[in-house]
């Protein structure tokens, strides 16, 4: 059957192709680690849970409005008062099954072909991906690890021209676990202040930092009306399969993402939305106490990589992966995906699974247990070592 060549622009996450190598291994005897999905290794806590069955024999099983269940955005409208002191309203809200719909959508009501969008690189590979998509030209800034993966803010300003339509940030980032400090956002609002530039900030992982504190460009003056910002409750609240996201932005935009639902998904599941309302305004222990496991192994991983040959590892400041340079191997970052799952029984993403600039990296996903992490750095130097 005859696809649209539109569909030749299309990339795909490489997690998901690693993660049905690693189990095709697994399925012949092989044992394997996993650090390669981004997703966190814990039940949705009881209480969310609870609130799902709940709305279920509630009733909760019918459409609802196509921009999200009205009393799930009000509890949004003041998580973003409580987290990001900013005042919005419902109007500025809109709910989708996962984050990644409102990055679509998003860009789909911003950009039109020709537009050029500047995305970081390394970064999640979705961004290049629905640029490339829709005819714009993905602009690459690239995250120096020199800098602790954030960038350089007068190469930013040369990327800049009158076709530039968006900046895409994401902080804390995937997949190096950097954070953009508020120096950075507060550079980044001076170089769009003046010019039709939208900031699209993804902070699915915003409440996973570990050293300092979680900024948003979205709290900075004049910063409401020319931001997007993409939440969810996959990671904070251990909720992938349950696909609940939001966005916050500006009314015509949040209009037209909603016309996109209307077209795309007609809403939310009802029921979902009922549990992320338990979420957000239910008892947080079962999140903290996830975030403070994902901090110890963080100081396993980082210690454990730092002292393998021909690695070494920056303290990655959010999220739950690192990025570890492995240049001095003598591998390229496929030859290491390759060596690592075949003959060590450990999965991760080559770095340029996040873009050309990901060239020497892996990423590991420290969403497993401290003896899986401590059992995957010995295998690691077993094969790096014989």
């Amino acid at each position: 059957m005859y696809l649209a060549d539109r569909t030749n622009r299309l990339g795909t996450e490489t997690a998901f192709e690693v993660l049905a190598r690693a189990k095709a291994l697994e399925a012949q005897g092989k044992s394997i680690i996993h650090l390669e999905i981004g997703e966190p290794d814990f039940d949705t806590p009881r209480h969310i849970i609870e609130a799902a069955h709940k709305a279920l024999d509630e009733g909760w099983t019918h459409y609802g409005p196509a921009s999200g269940d009205l009393e799930l955005k009000e509890a949004i409208v003041e998580e973003m008062k409580s987290t990001r002191s900013v005042d919005i309203g419902v109007e500025n809200v809109v709910v989708t099954p996962g984050a990644k719909p409102i990055m679509f959508y998003g860009i789909l009501s911003c950009i039109e072909e020709g537009d050029e969008v500047i995305y970081p690189n390394p970064g999640f590979p979705i961004y290049e991906s629905m640029i490339n998509f829709i005819g714009a030209k993905a602009v690459p800034l690239t995250l120096r690890e020199e800098k602790d993966f954030s960038f350089d803010v007068e190469e930013l300003k040369s990327l800049i021209n009158d076709k530039t339509r968006m900046i895409i940030i994401n902080s804390p980032q995937n997949p190096t676990g950097g954070i953009l400090s508020l120096e950075d956002l507060e550079q980044i609002a001076s170089l769009v202040a003046d010019r039709d530039i939208i900031v699209m900030t993804d902070e699915v992982y915003s409440r996973m930092v570990y050293e300092g504190q979680h900024h948003s460009i979205l709290s900075l003056d004049g910063m409401k009306e020319k931001t997007i910002l993409i939440e969810g409750f996959s990671k904070t609240y251990a909720m992938t399969g349950w696909r609940l996201g939001y966005g916050v932005m500006p009314k015509n935009v949040a209009d037209m993402v909603s016309k996109f639902m209307v077209n795309s998904n007609s809403c939310t599941a009802s029921f979902t939305q009922r549990a992320g309302i338990q979420a957000l305004r239910g008892p947080q222990d079962d999140s903290e106490n996830m975030i403070a496991k994902f901090k110890e192994r963080k100081s396993v991983i980082v210690d454990g990589l730092n002292s393998l040959p021909g690695i070494s590892c920056r303290t990655p400041k959010g999220a739950f992966y690192v990025f570890p340079n492995i240049k001095e191997t003598g591998l390229t970052s496929e030859e290491a995906e390759n060596k690592f799952l075949n003959d060590a029984g450990v999965a991760c993403l080559k770095g340029t699974s996040f873009g050309a600039n990901g060239e020497g990296y892996v990423r590991f996903s420290y969403a497993n247990s401290k003896e899986n992490i401590r059992e995957a750095l010995d295998r690691i130097e077993r094969v790096l070592t014989g």
